[in-house]
């Protein structure tokens, strides 16, 4: 069964053609890849499933559990960002807040999705810690006091914390090296069977 099924995206930025009808489907509790040269439309495929685009027009269909996201106002995607659908974003650095601690960027995210009480935020966000293999002694660290593949586990432990169905991950080895680029490629597909993410 198909978790995600789009059909004939288009996206425009202006006169500019971003996306030319693509279509491509995710089954549930598999995993899919959108393959193609730099620039030729993959990471706004995605950002514009669920609006994350400024100024883009976005047409076509795209089913997510039968409900056209593309169809859905502003109040329903809030409730399906980060919770049910979730992104990995390409580059760590600057997709973490450098003034905050990596614990208090994991914590947010639970608690602003009401995934658990105040109190057991810390509790979740060492388990989450675990999950992706960083020892929970590095929760008061600082985005730049961790290499580029700790970095990058962060995004994944805040992008899997509200346990979504689909996980969408933009280049998520873009910019680390080759054996880092395997840790996390193996990192990703032992929790889609751990938690069975698509």
């Amino acid at each position: 069964m198909n978790l995600l099924e789009v059909n004939k995206l288009k996206v425009n930025f202006g006169s500019f053609a971003a996306v030319k009808d693509a279509s491509f489907f995710v089954e549930e509790g598999k995993i899919s890849s959108i393959v193609g040269e730099s620039g030729s439309g993959k990471s706004v495929s995605c950002l514009s499933l669920l609006k994350l685009l400024n100024g883009a027009d976005v047409k076509g269909k795209a089913l997510f559990k039968e409900k056209d996201l593309i169809k859905m106002g502003e109040k329903d995607l809030e409730k399906i960002r980060g919770a049910k659908i979730s992104f990995i974003f390409q580059e760590p650095m600057t997709s973490l807040n450098p003034l905050q601690t990596i614990g208090k960027q994991i914590k947010e995210v639970l608690l602003i999705h009401n995934i658990c009480e105040k109190k057991d935020a810390k509790a979740e966000t060492d388990k989450l810690l675990k999950l992706v293999h960083i020892d929970k002694n590095r929760y008061k660290s600082y985005p730049h006091q961790l290499s580029g593949g700790q970095r990058q586990r962060v995004m994944i432990a805040m992008a899997i914390a509200c346990n979504p169905d689909l996980l969408i991950a933009d280049e998520p080895t873009t910019a680390l090296d080759v054996s880092i680029q395997r840790e996390i490629l193996d990192l990703l597909k032992e929790l889609q069977v751990k938690i069975g993410l698509s």
